[in-house]
């Protein structure tokens, strides 16, 4: 199946603030897991798909949007769901909101999501209020410089060996390890840092200083 839109957006329903507020791409497909559409309805915005056991949805389903109901024990959490759901349809770039914060086990299954998308030749990232998060393999990135955020890479993998330019606290070739916290609370200093992963998956984490 080839998408009709470009990017897939999932909410989640990790606590937010009342007033938080972030708007998807016009063409970005909206799936609702669970609660999430709770999140959606109070920004005045209407998803293309509502799915989920439904344990945490606190109002009536919509009546303007596919449904899919799953059963309450399952394997997959609803984000899962959701994103198995926009794989199959064809989506390779997935985008969560609502899904770090909360309940420290939610958070944690999020991030392992990420990397069953990677596996599965897609990109995603998690959003939250003061946090994002990415799980990237082997290759060359480059993100822009804000100094209102650290900058944080945690090997995902059991090594990770990897190179930064550009940050206050720069890497050469340098083996991190998923038992040791080394690249925690970095800051980019150019107006572009540069990460370069020679092995391994690694965790890249900006967080609101």
């Amino acid at each position: 199946m080839t998408p009709k839109k470009r990017s897939c957006w999932i909410f989640g329903g990790a606590p937010v603030n009342s007033n938080y507020k972030i708007i998807p791409p016009s063409d970005a497909y909206l799936i609702a897991a669970d609660s999430g559409f709770s999140l959606l309805k109070r920004m005045g915005i209407t998803p293309d798909l509502v799915l989920g056991d439904f344990d945490s949805l606190k109002e009536d389903k919509p009546t303007d949007c596919e449904i899919l109901t799953a059963a309450a024990e399952k394997d997959d959490t609803d984000t899962m769901l959701a994103i198995k759901t926009a794989l199959t349809r064809g989506y390779r770039d997935i985008t969560i909101v609502g899904s770090i914060g909360g309940r420290l086990d939610h958070t944690f299954a999020n991030i392992q999501s990420l990397a069953y998308i990677i596996e599965n030749g897609g990109s995603g990232r998690l959003v939250g209020e003061t946090d994002t998060a990415e799980i990237l393999g082997a290759g060359e990135y480059r993100f822009a410089k804000d100094d209102k955020m650290y900058f944080s890479v945690f090997s995902y993998s059991e090594e990770a060996v990897v190179t930064t330019r550009g940050t206050k606290y720069d890497l050469d070739s340098y083996c991190l390890t998923n038992s040791f916290p080394l690249g925690v609370s970095n800051e980019i200093l150019s107006p572009e840092c540069t990460l370069k992963i020679e092995k391994g998956k690694v965790l890249v984490i900006f967080s609101k200083k």
